[in-house]
């Protein structure tokens, strides 16, 4: 799904009304069904406060008002007016809601006016005062009411996106203070960019994405450099198995992980690598770890560094398609040297590096320059924050995020709840699958012997990251139904590997 920019989607509106045809308050009639039905089954026999403001989200709020009022619902519905005139079709909206029940309706000029103690506990209320076509801060009396609904105790469901949230915003600039928490959001046709950002988290709630049949056509055409990754979209990149095949079939990968006293990340590594699927595993692992890694994963190849403890070398790599690196790895300087050694013998191997891994080069920069073209780096925010510096807002981190990868040309997984998988030309898939549960220790290892296990297997790096990010977050979910998110560990998600990719189908 793409994620458009705010003048794309007005261009998309005007486009539906111009070639369906519709008329823009037919148009706005039709979204203000889906929001009401929506109401209607998320809250059935309740009560609704509905905030409108003077434009056509307030349009789309006083018909859904006039909507849930036919169906017999108590509404309350309060229009905050400044100077600015009601837009035409919010107008046209606000006429038909008066002839239906004008008693419903309450207009303030001053936040005095606005009795909040009279709103029940227990009613939704609905924020449909600003859409995503708001860029700059709240001030007045639109602050004051959005700072005074924040205050309450009641659910809120914003219409297409929080008031006072901006769709995208610059990375120099830092979002309002006043923005609606709300606990709900429902988005006309396709997700805001800014929903995806941690800071907005507890504005946007849980959203969800209403299909108001804005016009399939023009939104294929758009360019775009964001995009939703689906279940759909992923089952079409799983790679079926044929009858007539053996393990020689699904690649060869070699996991280096793993240290004195992290020999975990390496045992997780692993474990989460056989089960995405590759034919053959080698772990290399120091000479102590041997014997755990054995005991531990009987079913991969070791191959045994000659340091007790640490990772100083590497095996001839043309036996391996893939090569994932860092886990538990330390950043000994025989390590750093191994590890430079062997991003100098890389030569067609498709590469990972994680934890350890990108520790190293956040500490020798140089470094970054040796790495190949199409490696997947997978950082958690801490780690990307040491390879890029430290961002402003989290418009900015994607912003370095796009210029990192562009600069370097590789593909770098952030992590996070939604988890963003950036592409050398600066292309962006954020990820829906996942939970709280899956941030414990040995997640990270599992994501990338996920990730590398599918390279070997011949799986574009694209395809590798976006694929193997979501079965990570579905293996989490499964395990969600079993474990709470507080006991669930990185061996739960990887014993759900199998049931993910089931539910892909």
């Amino acid at each position: 799904m793409k994620i458009l920019a705010p003048q794309q989607i007005r261009d998309l509106d005007q486009y539906t009304i111009q070639h369906e045809p519709i008329s823009s308050i037919d148009l706005m009639e039709r979204a203000a069904q889906h929001v009401a039905s929506e109401l209607m089954e998320k809250f059935y026999n309740k009560r609704f406060c509905i905030f409108v403001g003077t434009g056509n989200n307030g349009g789309d709020g006083l018909a859904v008002a006039r909507v849930l009022d036919d169906f017999a619902y108590t509404v309350k519905v309060i229009l905050v007016k400044t100077s600015v005139k009601l837009s035409a079709d919010a107008s046209i909206n606000l006429d038909r809601l008066l002839k239906t029940n004008p008693t419903c309706l309450s207009t303030v000029k001053k936040i005095g006016e606005v009795d909040f103690g009279q709103i029940k506990k227990d009613a939704i209320i609905v924020d449909a005062l600003f859409g995503s076509g708001l860029s700059r801060p709240l001030e007045g009396l639109y602050k004051s009411v959005v700072d005074a609904i924040n205050e309450l105790p009641n659910k809120v469901v914003s219409i297409d996106i929080p008031s006072g949230l901006f769709a995208e915003y610059d990375k120099n600039s830092a979002q309002g203070n006043s923005i609606i928490r709300a606990h709900t959001t429902l988005s006309f046709q396709m997700p805001k960019l800014s929903f995806f950002m941690p800071e907005s988290g507890c504005h946007v709630g849980q959203w969800h994405v209403l299909d108001i049949g804005l016009a399939r056509n023009f939104i294929r055409e758009q360019p775009c450099s964001h995009y939703v990754v689906s279940k759909k979209q992923i089952k079409k990149l799983r790679k079926k198995r044929p009858l007539h095949s053996h393990k020689g079939n699904y690649g060869h990968a070699l996991l280096i992980a793993g240290s004195y006293g992290k020999m975990g990340a390496s045992i997780i590594a692993s474990k989460a690598c056989l089960r995405s699927g590759v034919g053959l595993l080698t772990a290399h692992v120091p000479h102590w770890g041997y014997g755990i890694i054995q005991s531990a994963v009987p079913e991969a190849m070791t191959s045994i560094d000659r340091s007790d403890m640490f990772f100083t070398e590497f095996p001839d790599l043309n036996t391996f398609s893939a090569i994932g690196i860092g886990p538990g790895l330390n950043k000994k300087r025989n390590t750093v040297l191994a590890f430079e050694t062997m991003l100098d013998n890389m030569n067609s191997q498709a590469l990972v590096i994680d934890a350890d891994g990108l520790n190293i080069l956040s500490e020798n920069k140089h470094l970054l320059g040796k790495v190949p073209e199409n490696a997947i780096l997978t950082p958690h925010p801490k780690e990307f924050e040491r390879l890029v510096g430290v961002w402003n807002n989290d418009m900015d981190k994607l912003s370095r995020l796009k210029k990192f990868c562009q600069q370097y040309q590789v593909f770098t997984v952030l992590k996070g709840a939604y988890t963003v998988t950036c592409t050398p030309n600066g292309t962006c898939y954020f990820n829906t699958t996942g939970n709280p549960g899956m941030a414990t220790a040995g997640s990270g290892d599992a994501l990338t012997g996920i990730i590398t296990g599918l390279l070997a297997q011949n799986y574009s790096p694209e395809e590798a990251a976006v694929v193997g990010v979501y079965l990570h977050g579905k293996a989490g979910d499964l395990a969600l139904k079993k474990e709470s998110t507080e006991s669930m560990t990185a061996l739960d998600i990887i014993s759900c590997l199998g049931a993910a990719f089931k539910k892909i189908g």
